[in-house]
């Protein structure tokens, strides 16, 4: 009887699913990929709850996102100034905080996760999350490098777990690779494809492999300019130059390890070296890690492959 019974509610949770859209979405993470997150939610008519641990990031957060609006309105609204402080008070007022993410979930449709890449650190959040989410609430993580069914493993909800994985800066970003897990169910997926595109953004259905496509072809392309570097067999310098010309990239493979982070391509190389060990396309960099270990990180500490002091 209990699993008739468990089996009626799973339907009766697809079916919701089918047939009621993302209207009310909780977004645990209130740093510049959760902020924007929720900017271009509440941009588009959704009802937004950002959630973080204090009040202080939550305001930094709020700040961030009104001129984010301030700078559309500038070349959005130009001749209407009026009609943009009209649209900027109407984001925000879509726009509300709070540090107690299992308070406001309660009425939620979705839950994204937009917090550390840290694998304990996110399966805690949604076991806790999801004995207190509604039956037809989804689970999404906008992790790039971990994987989706991992960080749904803490919860009950496996059929209505899944990835959406932004770019950064998000209200710029067009792209959203949506991840299905093998047990996602196709109602979920459905409802977060259709998600993506209320955003605006184009959505791109990914299977729940490492970097799912655009990090997979990325990161190991990054990780082979530095193996090439390495080998003695180009400058730094030569190799962007050469990718920039040559391939019509915008930027070189180390103007872009030193936007994204070289900390940040290190966890996701060494993420993946651990998970499959006898890839090539995985294996870690000493120089890379020798630029990490002395704090170099790239811009964000005014040096990495390049200075920028």
């Amino acid at each position: 009887m209990a699993f008739v019974t468990h089996q009626f509610i799973r339907k009766l949770s697809s079916t919701a699913l089918r047939n009621a859209a993302i209207k009310h979405v909780t977004i645990i993470g209130g740093g510049q990929m959760g902020a924007g997150i929720a900017q271009v939610a509440a941009a588009t008519g959704h009802s937004v709850v950002l959630v973080d641990m204090s009040e202080d990031i939550l305001k930094k957060s709020a700040k961030g996102i009104e001129g984010s609006l301030k700078r559309i309105v500038k070349k959005k609204f130009a001749d209407k100034p009026e009609a943009g402080e009209e649209f900027i008070q109407k984001v925000m007022k879509n726009v509300s905080t709070s540090t107690d993410a299992a308070a406001v979930v309660s009425g939620t449709d979705l839950v994204l996760e937009a917090i550390v890449e840290n694998l304990k650190v996110k399966q805690g959040l949604f076991g806790t999350l999801d004995k207190v989410a509604p039956e037809h609430t989804i689970f999404a993580s906008n992790t790039s490098s971990l994987p989706i069914a991992d960080i749904a493993s803490s919860t009950a909800r496996l059929d209505r777990f899944g990835g959406l994985h932004f770019f950064n800066p998000v209200p710029l970003m067009k792209l959203v690779e949506v991840v299905r897990t093998p047990t996602t169910s196709q109602a979920t997926f459905d409802s977060l494809l259709d998600f993506s595109k209320a955003l605006g953004k184009h959505p791109v259905s990914c299977k729940d492999t490492p970097g799912f496509i655009v990090n997979r072809l990325l990161v190991p392309y990054m990780m082979e300019a530095i193996r090439l570097h390495e080998r003695g067999h180009g400058s730094k310098e030569d190799i962007d130059v050469a990718m920039k010309l040559g391939a019509g990239y915008p930027m070189g493979p180390f103007e872009l390890l030193d936007y994204v982070g070289l900390d940040t391509a290190k966890f996701i190389i060494d993420g993946w070296h651990a998970m499959e060990p006898q890839n090539p396309l995985f294996d870690p960099s000493p120089m890379l890690n020798k630029l990490v270990e002395e704090g170099k990180f790239g811009k964000k500490t005014g040096e990495g492959f390049y200075k920028y002091k």
